[in-house]
């Protein structure tokens, strides 16, 4: 069936394959849709593979409200360094790590737990000077590139393969803004061994789980044969505080009035954003905590989905 005659309005959770970038998977989704306006939520690398949560029509505009965690399966290859932290990138240096043990690789993993600090890949979309770091490092400038501060949730291993050049396989679930090929690598300077990334899964992010998530086949089968359904806008905003508005509010909201003197089921903060759902349940949009002169007042921020 063709796509332009769906309701497209809603969210697909997108298992990315190798070797597409995140640009590449919304050119393709515009082309099985027929429609232009598609967005994503967290970008994955070429290599890696797993949940790319994917905005269709005015649901792009719920993009910057998902959640920031995520979640992934990531094997790091010790002995190695790369010019792009992942084996991508060219062979920078090399030495056998045989007798490397994984007690030595837990304790050292023990220091990638809570707030750390990390030095982003020089070859990744951050901007510097309002040029990407990718795009610096391929035309042979040298950037020394802010570091930020990340969370990290849960590490721990799932397997270990002694060699040579042995490899780990790590759960790790972190905030948002997270590079794990950094993790790859300043593991392997914390064994003194050196470290890439060989292998990333993203298994959730921002809500959005790989066991419920579509190939591009099976998104193709599932248009084919009108048995595509999106995911619910409100669906992906659960985890925000909710303000329910009777039939009167929910009209002036929609038209884009603030409200004062409403019902707080928390104690927000100004610029606290929260789901404003109509009383009988349906979803119309983000609102904006904001304090006018000692009052709260609700002020839409998104408001695309009618009264």
């Amino acid at each position: 069936m063709r796509g332009d005659r769906l309701p497209l309005l809603g969210f697909v959770n997108l298992n990315k394959p190798v070797n597409f970038t995140s640009h590449d998977c919304v050119a393709k989704l515009r082309r099985l849709f027929n429609l232009k306006r598609i967005g994503h939520g967290g970008t994955l690398d070429p290599l890696a593979t797993g949940v790319l949560p994917i905005a269709l029509g005015r649901a792009t505009r719920l993009l910057q409200y998902l959640r920031s965690d995520k979640s992934y399966f990531a094997t790091v290859r010790l002995g190695i360094c790369t010019a792009t932290d992942d084996l991508e990138g060219e062979v920078i240096e090399s030495q056998a790590a045989p007798e490397l043990a994984l007690e030595t690789v837990k304790t050292a993993l023990e220091g990638f737990k809570g707030q750390i600090e990390q030095i982003p890949p020089k070859y990744s979309a951050i901007q510097v000077d309002g040029k990407r770091l990718y795009d610096l490092a391929r035309s042979g400038q040298n950037v020394d590139v802010p570091r930020r501060s990340v969370e990290i949730y849960q590490i721990e291993v799932l397997d270990w393969r002694s060699g040579e050049f042995p490899e780990v396989d790590l759960h790790i679930a972190c905030g948002g803004g997270t590079y794990i090929r950094s993790i790859a690598r300043d593991l392997g300077s914390a064994v003194q061994t050196g470290g890439t990334l060989a292998k990333l899964v993203r298994t959730q992010s921002s809500g959005f789980d790989l066991a419920e998530s579509m190939t591009f086949e099976e998104l193709s089968d599932r248009l084919e044969h009108d048995r595509f359904q999106p995911i619910p806008p409100h669906q992906a905003m659960l985890h925000l505080p909710s303000v329910r508005l009777d039939e009167t509010l929910a009209w002036r909201w929609c038209q884009g009035q603030k409200l004062a003197n409403l019902e707080r089921s928390n104690s927000p903060e100004s610029g606290d954003v929260c789901r404003v759902d109509r009383q009988d349940d349906r979803f119309l949009g983000i609102g904006e905590w904001r304090q006018v002169e000692g009052d709260w007042v609700l002020v839409p921020k998104t408001v695309t989905f009618g009264g």
